[in-house]
């Protein structure tokens, strides 16, 4: 049986050592606290043997399937940190669990860290707070808030269905988006077939013929060899244009000015801003619901809601409850957050249901969105088709009006 020391402090402070056999140091930390000692330290005692299986185990790297952590790394690790808690298993020992079972080597080595934390008296909160790429203040917050009201399954819980919720959400965006960029990239993939390929080979059988060509094929066959020529320098332009574009919405000026032209854009605009407006009134129903006072509530979604122009009238709003307004006043001053929205605000403010109200502005709207990127990727279909039928019909009777002409001519 393997040995350990451990330091501990009694319950009146007083700190205490000693060397003993245990099971596994699971087994001890259990027992200790079960005495009420408070855990300070406790490490195995490793004899020789002990060490050489240990380096075997090290040298048997472990695969991931991937390196960083995905929302649904952290959707599964919310969702059987719920369910084991909730059966009355520690702590720990789910992260011993939940360790085994991660497939993000990221995620792996943070809960592995946050381990070591719990083992030493650290709160859950404080250590996955080390980590704010992975685990943001709402993570934090809320299993604080867990932490002290004893409740860290029911919120991991709300937790696990905000987070499938959104996945669901971002999972219709991006299939709605998936299809009409599809047949834009045939049609530029076809272009670029055209000018590379097919455009030459035409010049070359034309200039030999000697006849003077219509006017649509001299264009596009000078296009086709302009294209040929820079191609290079276009590719790299358009990666440079690209990438300083990236870099210059990631300041936060250039964040604001590419919002405003999404906000002011047709159509797309409002479906925007709807998104966002979602996106605020799920945190917020999440957070109030879980017991966060609405002022911290509003500071964390003034952080987390990803775009500077919304953050900007979270900031007014919160001034505004902070000197003892109502939430929906400052934010109907604000003219950002649509009648329904503010309406269902009122309501819930006006009966003590703010949570409730607020997670059925997030779910209207998230079906409004949905519904809107099912629509908008079935009436795009005929309008890119029709787009890459115009655009190689037009290719082909330039590149073959000539012959026509050359036919015609022969037969007179």
């Amino acid at each position: 049986m393997p040995k350990y020391s451990y330091i501990v402090k009694n319950k009146a402070g007083v700190e205490e050592k000693n060397v003993v056999d245990a099971v596994s140091q699971q087994s001890l930390i259990e027992k200790l606290q079960r005495e009420g000692y408070f855990i300070v330290r406790v490490l195995e005692i490793k004899t020789t043997s002990h060490l050489k299986k240990k380096t075997s185990k090290k040298n048997e790297k472990r695969k991931f399937s991937r390196k960083k952590t995905k929302l649904e790394d952290l959707l599964s690790f919310s969702r059987q940190l719920a369910t084991m808690l909730e059966a009355g298993v520690s702590l720990i020992r789910s992260l011993d669990v939940i360790l085994i079972q991660v497939q993000s080597e990221e995620l792996y080595n943070i809960l592995k860290a946050c381990k070591k934390d719990v083992e030493q008296g650290i709160a859950l909160s404080v250590s996955l707070s080390k980590y704010p790429n992975v685990f943001n203040q709402f993570w934090v917050s809320l299993i604080e808030v867990g932490e002290a009201s004893g409740t860290v399954p029911v919120v991991l819980n709300k937790l696990s269905f905000y987070l499938e919720q959104q996945a669901e959400f971002r999972a219709t965006i991006i299939s709605g988006l998936i299809y009409p960029a599809i047949l834009f990239m045939v049609a530029v993939g076809a272009i670029a077939f055209f000018a590379l390929f097919v455009g030459p080979r035409f010049q070359s059988i034309f200039d030999s013929m000697n006849v003077d060509l219509p006017m649509i094929t001299v264009v596009l066959l000078a296009s086709f060899s302009f294209l040929k020529k820079n191609i290079f320098l276009i590719i790299a332009g358009i990666v440079a244009g690209v990438f300083f574009l990236k870099k210059y919405i990631k300041t936060y000026q250039g964040k604001l000015l590419f919002e405003k032209a999404m906000f002011n854009m047709p159509v797309f605009g409002e479906v925007y801003r709807l998104i966002i407006v979602e996106r605020f009134t799920s945190q917020m129903s999440i957070l109030i619901d879980a017991g966060v006072p609405i002022l911290y509530a509003l500071d964390i979604s003034e952080r987390l809601v990803d775009n500077n122009s919304c953050a900007m009238i979270i900031s007014t709003i919160k001034e505004g409850v902070r000197e003892g307004e109502l939430l929906v006043a400052p934010m109907t001053r604000s003219g950002f957050f649509p009648a329904m929205c503010l309406q269902m605000i009122m309501v819930g403010e006006e009966t003590g249901e703010l949570s409730k109200m607020l997670k059925h502005v997030s779910a209207y709207y998230q079906d409004l969105v949905s519904t809107f990127m099912k629509r908008f990727a079935t009436i795009v279909e005929p309008f890119m088709l029709v787009f890459m039928g115009g655009v190689i019909g037009t290719i082909v009777l330039a590149m073959f009006l000539p012959m026509f002409n050359i036919a015609q001519l022969g037969g007179g």
